[in-house]
């Protein structure tokens, strides 16, 4: 059956998981201990599984819907997808769930019928005159005009805060505390400036970090004067660089690139969670075009981004760029098929090559923390009570980062080496690189390590 044909390897289902709990919990439900009336067809996985209650759940998951996987279950559980789909998904993959053409359950038609109802009703909506006019343009100009009026007001008043730390001295920051760092992220809110907040809390957790902590300070206060400078004289900025400093500042924006078609690998898929927002950051490679992409998904209130992707399997869709010197960010457009398998790999370069390829990403973005790059035939070393990677045929070499040493994919990059020349993608900046998939020997299946 086409199902069987394209099913999911075990690390392209947990690479859905919506956060470590959800991964490690769904991997316990990845046997069929707890699983009743199993089965599947060309359309959808389910199965029955026991809980704690009188009455086991029932999971269901379409795999080849061309918009991306879909999920359905009668647990409680808010993540997304749950631990049941992700269990479902696991004993799928491992070949424990029966093909069954002959009769679907009637709660599983149920439920694809109404998925069909929804997105019926959805293109209606969109084809017909429910839509809202348009909007007023000369009110939207003034919306602008009043928001561009408080950020200006904002990023001059940081810019004053910023002076008088640096003429009291930066020793000064830690004895204020954090306290004073989030007043003023406080106040960059107000004035409509998320992205010069987001930098003001970072500030605050520097001062007392560690050795070297007022060198680190004075770097990040020179990148956020950039900033506040970029924006004050954005009308004499070339276009690209103009676009870039809305976006850091927190002006949103739309995708306004020319849809490219591409069957899109999915490289890797993690998120970061603060209390406020989570933020999941997808990275695709075109295997025709040979261009890496990043969608951002976003899920509030400590809710799951909804956007999930099997890493390793590609996407024959279409993306558009957003505006921006780099244009790296986009926005995925229309799907054409469910994700499958797929031998396309990027090119990989030398880790000397990464270091030039970010300083090169720097020149249009300043504040770009690191850029997507494929490292082939490099080996994980021990360096003193860190690690690097390095090029298996150059004297040259990478160290991770702070955060990739503590992470548990390091570990698993460290098996899945074992002395031996890699093919890693992650993201390479001034703190180093931070592996994200790796492929044995530069073939075989993605394998996730964040």
């Amino acid at each position: 059956m086409t199902q069987q044909g394209v099913r999911w390897t075990a690390d392209q289902v947990l690479a859905l998981a919506p956060d470590a709990a959800s991964r490690s919990a769904g991997g316990r439900l990845g046997v069929a201990g707890p699983w009743s009336g199993t089965g599947t067809d060309e359309g959808a996985v389910w199965g029955l599984c026991k809980g704690s209650g009188s009455e086991p759940y029932r999971t269901v998951v379409d795999v080849t819907d061309a918009s991306g996987p879909a999920f359905g279950c009668s647990c409680p559980s808010r993540g997304f997808p749950c631990k049941h789909a992700l269990g479902l998904l696991l004993l799928w993959s491992g070949g424990e769930v029966p093909a069954a053409p002959d009769r679907v359950p009637d709660w599983v038609g149920e439920w694809q019928a109404e998925r069909g109802e929804r997105a019926a009703r959805h293109g209606t909506a969109e084809e017909g005159g429910s839509a809202p006019g348009p909007a007023d343009p000369e009110a939207a100009r003034r919306r602008v005009a009043r928001r561009a009026a408080r950020i200006t007001s904002g990023a001059t008043e940081l810019e004053q805060r910023l002076a008088d730390l640096l003429r009291a001295g930066l020793a000064t920051a830690e004895q204020a505390g954090y306290g004073l760092w989030e007043e003023t992220a406080a106040r960059m809110v107000d004035a409509q400036a998320p992205g010069l907040a987001s930098r003001v809390r970072e500030l605050g957790a520097i001062p007392a970090s560690g050795p070297g902590w007022p060198v680190r300070l004075l770097e990040e206060c020179a990148l956020l004067h950039l900033l506040d400078q970029g924006w004050l004289r954005r009308e004499r900025l070339p276009d690209g660089l103009a676009a870039t400093v809305r976006s850091r500042v927190g002006l949103p924006s739309s995708a306004d690139g020319p849809p490219v078609r591409d069957h899109w690998l999915v490289l890797a898929q993690y998120d970061l969670a603060d209390p406020r927002l989570t933020t999941r950051r997808i990275w695709l490679y075109g295997a025709e075009t040979h261009r890496t992409a990043l969608l951002l998904s976003y899920g509030a209130g400590g809710r799951a981004p909804d956007l999930a992707l099997p890493v390793g399997l590609a996407l024959d869709a279409e993306v558009s760029a957003y505006p921006g010197a780099g244009r790296l960010r986009a926005a995925l457009g229309e799907r054409f098929a469910p994700p499958r398998p797929t031998s396309a790999r990027p090119p990989g370069v030398t880790t000397s090559q990464a270091a030039a390829r970010y300083g090169e990403a720097l020149r249009d973005d300043p504040w770009l923390d690191a850029v997507p790059v494929t490292l082939g035939r490099v080996v994980l070393i021990p360096d003193g009570d860190s690690w690097q990677l390095a090029d298996a045929d150059e004297d040259m070499a990478l160290p991770l980062t702070p955060a990739a040493r503590s992470r548990p994919g390091l570990w698993r990059l460290v098996a899945l080496s074992g002395g031996a020349p890699l093919t890693v993608f992650g993201e390479c900046g001034h703190q180093g690189f931070t592996p994200l998939t790796a492929w044995p020997r530069g073939e075989g299946d993605v394998v996730p390590l964040h």
